[in-house]
């Protein structure tokens, strides 16, 4: 059964930073997709920053020079380095993998996800 674990949200002033983790486990081969996503309450789940299996990465335009995805292969590890935080970064995030293709942005074509893990930024 696959797993994905989010942890290292927390609370932070603006301006500073927070580095998640994402442990996935459970699954026997691999994903060509994984990515970050963020959902604020009211509000569609959006496509934050995203790394498929030939290692290109992708970002939202709001996050752009300020996070930073990259991933541990050998351990099954995704992370998300957000830097320079403000408020609207404010959300849940969740941790999330296809087996498939393309769109590695798109919250919709996602298969597995995890339980997510609080980013509050505050003034």
């Amino acid at each position: 059964q696959v797993q994905l674990v989010e942890s290292g949200g927390g609370s932070v002033q603006a301006g500073g930073s927070l580095r998640l983790s994402c442990a996935a486990s459970g699954f026997t081969y691999g994903f060509y997709c994984m990515g970050w996503f963020r959902q604020a309450p009211g509000k569609e789940r959006e496509g934050v920053a995203s790394i498929d299996n030939d290692a290109r990465l992708s970002y939202a335009d709001s996050v752009k020079g300020r996070f930073t995805i990259s991933r541990d292969e050998g351990k099954n590890t995704l992370f998300l380095q957000m830097d320079s935080l403000s408020p609207d970064d404010t959300a849940m995030y969740y941790c999330a993998a296809k087996p498939r293709n393309g769109l590695c942005l798109r919250a919709s074509l996602y298969n597995y996800w995890g339980q997510g893990t609080q980013v509050t930024v505050s003034s």
